[in-house]
């Protein structure tokens, strides 16, 4: 079950990131608040093992020696056991997060109308946030592309 601590927060640059209490794929309780002091991208997707969610896992595994002690957070609505094996398929070695009924994709607009072959439906919008020493979000890019995602973290960390 997903919890954010912030009913209706705003996730924009320079406001405090949403709170959340997710489950990890090896069935842990991750709160942001414990990486309090460090920075962290929280990254959204919409389901894991395909062809463009693997691009951007793959890609930030790539990276995650780049980026010192930054943390890496991917969110879906994807089962702890499908995120296991997506990380074990891949050998992501970074936390992939289950929000199954979406509160938090929806407390950082990640979360919206999306449309395919002329239908309209509701689902993730591929984002992604970096979160910085004190909680506040530094860093925002909607609508992001799976292969921009690790090169936009190395640039905002100034790795890049």
């Amino acid at each position: 079950m997903a919890a954010t601590d912030q009913e209706g927060a705003s996730a924009t640059v320079g406001a405090r990131a949403p709170a959340f209490n997710l489950v990890d794929q090896a069935g842990n309780q991750i709160r942001l608040s414990s990486f309090k002091g460090r920075k962290v991208l929280v990254y959204f997707y919409p389901k894991a093992d395909t062809p463009g969610c693997t691009t951007q896992a793959c890609g930030l595994r790539d990276i995650a020696a780049e980026v010192g002690d930054t943390v890496i957070l991917g969110v879906s609505p994807d089962e702890p056991a499908k995120l296991a094996r997506f990380d074990e398929k891949y050998g992501l070695g970074f936390t992939l997060l289950s929000d199954p009924d979406h509160v938090t994709a929806e407390a950082y607009g990640a979360w919206g109308t999306k449309r395919m072959y002329g239908k309209e439906y509701q689902g993730v919008i591929r984002s992604a946030f970096l979160i910085d020493e004190a909680g506040r979000i530094s860093h925002a890019w909607p609508k992001v592309s799976p292969k921009d995602t690790p090169a936009n973290l190395l640039t905002a960390l100034g790795s890049g």
